[in-house]
């Protein structure tokens, strides 16, 4: 079955009898295949391009960095922190194009492999997908090895913002004592202290009120104090009425307080909750070493 030229109809038989739908004939036979044929370099050319393309893309951008950080380009460590900030820049879009450039590099190499009398260039087509390995390995290199460094960064980041809070709170306790005379009895009473951009109150509102315990110490006829713990609650002055101030009606001012706080896995009652007291920050962790340590300091 023959496919005519002129309307593209089939034709089974001899085509010079002519076409049964437009009537053309052939004017002789076929052309002879030629002896000769030039093999193509479609295949080869597009992987290399490919890979090319990828691998230059990566050294334009560290370039790029380089000049905006104004770094001395001879210097290892230098051109290494700039590979590190152009990975991290392109890691989203390089990793779909890596998959792409690879899988039709080697798509390339095997048509090539398979029709070796009709395509060449198959040692091109292998520099290209070797520079495409190339780039994707030395990105993923650069990636990995700042990670742990990222990672304690985050934690630095995590650590910061829960001692601001810290730092937040106690600033408007020692405010509220200077005002008051006396820590308050619960931390919902910050809210006497002036905040006009609302820190305090986002403080607050983050923080467990069951982990601020004030407390006073109570003289008495032993050399030993003792400290007493107690709330707002219990200290009201009945006969001064309910609308005074919880603040100024106190029999006994508090006079230090313990406050914790959830740490970074913001849990309550964990090993890296952050134990404050008076303002000295410690975790929670170090209390059972610090105990240890004070009750074999008084051992004679």
């Amino acid at each position: 079955m023959i496919i005519c030229p002129s309307c593209g109809s089939n034709v089974k038989g001899d085509l010079c009898a002519g076409c049964a739908s437009c009537g053309a004939r052939a004017i002789g036979p076929p052309l002879a295949k030629p002896e000769h044929q030039l093999t193509s370099y479609g295949y080869a050319t597009v992987a290399f391009i490919s890979g090319a393309l990828m691998l230059v893309g990566f050294l334009v951008s560290l370039i790029t960095i380089l000049v905006e950080n104004k770094g001395a380009w001879l210097r290892f460590s230098a051109i290494v922190t700039a590979g590190e900030v152009a990975a991290w820049r392109l890691k989203w879009t390089a990793l779909p194009i890596a998959i792409a450039i690879l899988w039709l590099s080697a798509r390339s190499i095997r048509r090539i492999k398979s029709g070796q009398s009709r395509f060449a260039g198959l040692r091109i087509a292998r520099c290209g997908l070797a520079s495409a390995i190339l780039t994707t390995i030395l990105i993923a290199t650069l990636i990995g090895i700042t990670v742990p460094e990222r990672l304690r960064r985050h934690q630095w980041a995590v650590e910061a913002e829960t001692n601001s809070r810290v730092y937040t709170l106690n600033r408007a306790l020692l405010e509220f004592k200077e005002r008051y005379g006396t820590y308050p009895s619960e931390l919902k009473e910050l809210d006497k202290v002036p905040d006009p951009y609302g820190v305090i109150a986002e403080a607050v509102s983050n923080t467990d009120p069951g982990g601020y315990q004030p407390s006073t110490v109570v003289a008495s006829a032993s050399t030993k104090v003792k400290p007493l713990s107690l709330r707002g609650g219990a200290l009201r002055n009945a006969s001064l009425g309910p609308n005074v101030e919880p603040a100024t009606d106190r029999g006994v001012s508090f006079t230090n307080y313990d406050l914790r706080l959830a740490g970074p896995d913001k849990i309550m009652y964990t090993d890296d909750d952050l134990i404050v007291h008076d303002g000295v920050i410690m975790s929670a962790s170090e209390l059972p070493r610090r105990s240890t340590v004070s009750s074999k300091s008084r051992t004679p």
